[in-house]
């Protein structure tokens, strides 16, 4: 079994293998294999098919799965929705493409269907860009998602990666013999699956209901979710370790390259993602639990992955605060770089201002400077003359940055003067009224 083939999919995920399209579903499109699409439909016992693209609902136990994959670049939303129109009408009206396409969060009905979306207004070539919408009638399901879901589809029994324990193909030690039929891998496969928090396609139980296909869908996303976490956490692991031992130039390049505010940048997007989900999947969780063919412990798995995601937007918050930190210490640093160069510059301007200063007396055009042999007595009081000048407007300056000070000082005076004028007439005046109106004089004190 060639395993670097059984996980072409993973590597889609970053978007280096084009995607292996299908033909068109109903003869000539507009767009020939511009979305990737998948159709699956299941016995109700446990067991799946591939199907065609037809879009028919299943009868009886049966029920129906499609799925399409909107490529990730940088095309606009309305090219988007001109991509489903073109795979899903007919039968679907254009109300209902509009709804799974359309940015933000909703839950509702459209044309007798339960219609979900959670769908972020960034960029599609960013890989923080989640969008997962999905059409549930009591038998079929219509799912849109952007790029490659992982885990989101099904395998065969059997042909589990984790089954055996593979060699590691390192591009840096090149190919080689690996060692007859051994199952290898390749180093970036590997590392892909270290920031998986769940196991591989294979290892899905096949839904036997819509219900539990919608749980599935569901849970698939925050699977996806929880990679991207994951795969942050250990970049800012990695960075916080190269920031322990790296030195000048490091940190240097890290800012100027803006590292951790693209960072938070991508960690405000996925808070945004999972306050959607916040938003859709309880009203979800209501709108299903008023289906008669929606399962009890359906809705309770709907639950606990809405408990899952409260807790997985604590932890984006505790990244976040990570990242904050992190820039916070790289500022104190570039701060205190500067203050050094300010430094110098402030030490070698002690040195050169009295030389300036030196240069200028002795470079006046005026009469009388000493030592400069100007005995001529119609000149000889322009040095003096100059230097009262300057003493003036250094007076003038120093009254500028002192008469602030000084003007407090004397408001505050003025302050506590008033008060204990004030204080004593009040003391005089009762006082008074004390004696006249008939108290033994007590030398200030009234008896109680």
């Amino acid at each position: 079994m060639e395993l670097v083939h059984d996980h072409g999919e993973n590597e889609e995920l970053d978007g280096e293998t084009p995607f292996n399209l299908r033909e068109p579903r109903l003869g000539q499109t507009r767009f020939p294999g511009a979305v990737r699409q998948k159709a699956y439909t299941f016995d109700g016992l446990g067991s799946y098919f591939n199907k065609e693209w037809d879009l028919k609902e299943g009868s009886g136990r049966e029920f129906c799965w499609y799925h399409v994959e909107l490529p990730r670049g940088n095309q606009k939303l309305s090219l988007s929705a001109q991509y489903l129109i073109d795979v899903l009408c007919p039968p679907l009206k254009l109300q209902d493409i509009l709804s799974l396409v359309s940015n933000g969060p909703f839950c509702g009905h459209v044309d007798g269907a339960l219609v979900f979306r959670v769908n972020s207004p960034g960029p599609a070539s960013s890989n923080f860009t989640l969008k997962i919408a999905a059409r549930v009638t009591e038998n079929s399901m219509i799912t849109v998602s952007l790029g490659r879901v992982p885990r989101l589809g099904f395998s065969p029994s059997g042909q589990s990666l984790l089954s055996e324990i593979p060699s590691v193909e390192s591009p840096s030690v090149g190919g080689g013999d690996q060692g007859g039929g051994a199952i290898v891998i390749r180093e970036h496969v590997l590392e892909f699956l270290l920031t998986m928090n769940h196991s591989e396609e294979a290892d899905n139980p096949v839904p036997k209901t819509v219900s539990n296909l919608l749980v599935h869908v569901i849970d698939t996303h925050m699977d996806h979710l929880q990679d991207i976490v994951t795969k942050l956490e250990m970049e800012l692991d990695a960075v916080e370790i190269e920031l322990d031992k790296g030195g000048f130039s490091l940190k240097k390049q890290m800012l100027d390259e803006r590292r951790f505010p693209k960072m938070h940048l991508n960690l405000q997007r996925l808070l945004q993602v999972i306050a959607h989900g916040e938003q859709v999947f309880p009203r979800v969780k209501e709108k299903c639990s008023t289906k008669n063919w929606f399962a009890n412990e359906d809705i309770i798995a709907l639950e606990e992955l809405i408990g899952r995601l409260r807790r997985l937007k604590e932890n984006v918050g505790f990244i976040a605060n990570r990242v904050t930190a992190i820039q916070a210490g790289l500022d104190s640093w570039q701060a205190e770089q500067i203050n050094k160069k300010l430094y110098y510059l402030s030490f070698l301007s002690i040195i050169f201002l009295p030389l300036s200063i030196v240069t200028g007396v002795f470079g006046m055009n005026v009469g009388g400077v000493p030592w400069t042999g100007q005995r001529d007595p119609t000149i000889k009081d322009g040095f003096r003359n100059v230097m009262l000048l300057c003493v003036a407007v250094l007076v003038l300056i120093l009254l500028c940055f002192i008469f602030p000070a000084l003007y407090v000082r004397v408001v505050a005076w003025r302050k506590r003067r008033a008060l204990q004028r004030s204080w004593s007439l009040n003391r005089k005046s009762f006082l008074s009224r004390t004696k006249a109106s008939g108290f033994p004089d007590r030398s200030g004190y009234l008896r109680l």
